[in-house]
Parts: C-alpha cells; sequence; structure tokens
C-alpha cells in the first residue's frame, strides 16, 4: 500500500514538472508573440494616429490622439500598455470596417475554422489509409498511385484547382452550391451561437439551412483538404515504412500474428505519435494557408479579412489577427504535443 502510494506521488510530482515546463515554455513564446507584433506596428511606415484621425485632421486632434494612444510615452511602457489592453481583449478599431478588431475577429475565425477542420478531416480519413496501404505495397502498383497523388497534391495551384472545381461542380454539373458560406434564404434563419454555420443551424433544428451551408462548404473544403491528403499521406508512408521494417514487426509476422493485426494493431499504433504532430501541422496550415480559397469562394474568413486589411494598411487589424493565428498555433502544438505523450506508452 506504501509502495503504491509513494508510486502515486512520484507520478504526480513528474506530471507537475511536466506541466511546469509547457506552461512556461507557453508564456515565453507568448511574451515573444507579443513582443514581435508590438515592434512590427512600430517599425511599419505607417503613422497609427493618421490612420484613427486621417490625413486631414487639425495638429490639435493629431495631438490629442496621439496622447490617447500614449505614444508619447517611453516605449518600454507603450509595450506594457499595448501587453494590458492585449489581455483585456482590447485590440484597436478597425479602420477598414469601423467595428472593433475583436468583434471581427470573433465573426471571421469561425468560417476559417469551419473550412480548415472539415479540410483537415478529409486529409485524415483519407490520408491515413492512403499513406498505409502505400507503405504496404512499396514499389507497387499502390505506392506509386500514392506517389501521383501527392505529387499532384503539391503541384496544381490552389486558385487553378479552386476555380476548375467551381466551373465543374458548381457551373457545370450543379452539384454544390457556389461562393459564399450559406445562401440568402437561410441567413437569418438562425442565431450565430458558434459562429461555425453547420453547428449553429444543427443545434437549432434548420437543417434546410444546414444542407444549404454544407453544400456550400465541401468544395472549398475538397480543395484544402486535397492539399492535407498529400502531405498526410506521404507522411503516414514515410512512417509506416520505417515502423514495418522494426523488430517487434519481424517478431509479430514469426510468431503467426495476422497482417491485419501487425499492421493496424501494432505498426500504425507506434506511428501515431509522429503522425499527430504532422496532422497539427497541416491542421495550422489550413487555418493559416487559406487565402486563395477563401478569395476564389468569396468565404468570409480570417485568412481573406487580413489580406484586405494588409492591402487597406489597417494596422490594428494585421497585428490583432497575427496573434490570434499565434496564440492557435500555440495551442495547437501544446495539445498535439498531450496527446502525442498520452498514446507513447515510453512518454507516460
Amino acid at each position: 500500500m506504501a509502495a503504491a502510494s509513494t508510486s502515486w506521488v512520484g507520478q504526480g510530482a513528474r506530471w507537475g514538472r511536466l506541466a511546469g515546463r509547457e506552461l512556461t515554455t507557453v508564456a515565453i513564446t507568448i511574451f515573444g508573440l507579443l513582443l514581435v507584433t508590438f515592434f512590427i506596428a512600430r517599425v511599419m511606415p505607417i503613422d497609427p494616429v493618421l490612420a484613427v484621425v486621417g490625413d486631414r485632421a487639425p495638429a490639435d486632434v493629431y495631438e490629442k490622439a496621439r496622447l490617447d494612444l500614449g505614444l508619447d510615452k517611453p516605449l518600454w511602457m507603450q509595450f506594457a500598455i499595448y501587453i494590458g489592453k492585449v489581455f483585456t481583449g482590447d485590440l484597436g478599431r478597425s479602420v477598414l470596417t469601423s467595428n472593433l478588431v475583436i468583434d471581427d475577429l470573433r465573426t471571421v475565425f469561425p468560417a476559417t475554422l469551419e473550412l480548415a477542420t472539415l479540410g483537415t478531416l478529409i486529409g485524415v480519413i483519407i490520408g491515413v489509409p492512403f499513406g498505409v496501404f502505400a507503405a504496404t505495397h512499396q514499389g507497387r502498383w499502390p505506392d506509386q498511385l500514392a506517389r501521383i497523388v501527392g505529387l499532384f497534391g503539391y503541384s496544381i495551384p490552389v486558385f487553378w484547382l479552386g476555380l476548375m472545381g467551381l466551373l465543374l461542380f458548381y457551373a457545370k454539373l450543379g452539384w454544390v452550391a457556389g461562393p459564399g458560406r450559406v445562401g440568402v434564404a437561410y441567413q437569418d434563419l438562425f442565431d450565430p451561437i458558434t459562429g461555425i454555420v453547420l453547428i449553429d443551424a444543427a443545434l437549432q433544428g434548420e437543417w434546410d439551412a444546414f444542407r444549404d451551408a454544407f453544400s456550400h462548404l465541401v468544395l472549398p473544403a475538397s480543395v484544402l483538404g486535397i492539399l492535407s491528403v498529400a502531405y498526410i499521406s506521404r507522411m503516414t508512408r514515410s512512417f509506416m515504412i520505417n515502423e514495418l521494417q522494426q523488430q517487434y514487426v519481424i517478431a509479430a509476422r514469426v510468431k503467426g500474428v495476422s497482417e491485419f493485426r501487425v499492421v493496424w494493431g501494432h505498426a500504425l499504433r507506434n506511428a501515431v505519435v509522429p503522425l499527430v504532430t504532422v496532422i497539427a501541422l497541416s491542421y495550422m496550415h489550413l487555418l493559416e494557408g487559406s487565402v486563395l480559397t477563401e478569395t476564389i469562394f468569396a468565404w468570409p474568413g480570417l485568412g481573406r479579412y487580413l489580406t484586405n486589411s494588409l492591402l487597406n494598411a489597417d494596422m490594428n487589424a494585421v497585428l490583432g489577427g497575427t496573434l490570434l493565428v499565434g496564440a492557435v498555433f500555440i495551442g495547437i502544438n501544446l495539445l498535439s504535443d498531450i496527446i502525442g505523450r498520452l498514446a507513447d506508452p515510453r512518454a507516460r
């Protein structure tokens, strides 16, 4: 009994030290992110006062706005004020939309989250089995097919793929809805509870709106999903080839374990740890790299919002979006690290 208690205490202490290290790393990373965005705002050749009052404001109005923004204070004090504002959700006001940046981000980020999540799910559901199949048939036609699919996914420009998808599946065949997130007739049928249209429509029982939203979502998500399939299948193949050459696989086969169990029960289980990191990287790439897809499909997401803000020198919006993307990256990295440790018995 005493030995078991000591074991639990030791395990708790180890997890406590691990949590402490992770939290310290996260805190340092967030501080670095805040520092970088703060200095970006200071070195950009854009006067933040003019962005607020306009270039025709009188001198006294300009000076009052400069004092209100704290630009007369020392740089370290400006940084402290900036940190305080960020942690209270004050990211300033967008010049482009005249809304608070935090309100704009609450509107556009769920759209990108919805798009990237479905794209990643497509990548995982198709890419992982495809990669496993290629690894177990190395050098044969399934392996060659996987390489061709990977090459296709890496080589085809996203904008061309999106335009061809719209031309074929929307304009010619009429299988899916066109650009936009939901049809005009369905926009006011449900309240934006989470900001994710599929979830909001389902929660409120608006199934016609759900089907319409899914019809709008499936094509842009599939375009992103092709990129995700190419990356995930390629990495899965590489991890599985490495695992299938290990001694424990040879021993399992000698003992007469079925090939299905060897591949899916043993090799893939050990390949899950690095695969979690690969899926997280793919998800992060889709979250911040879907600008062209959102532009082609008129998808009101974060990428499109940041692009428009950057083109209009709306630095509050650009920096607010950058902070959001950085925070999401940190969160996903932390979550993937935790899942990897839980999935790896050696780490446990």
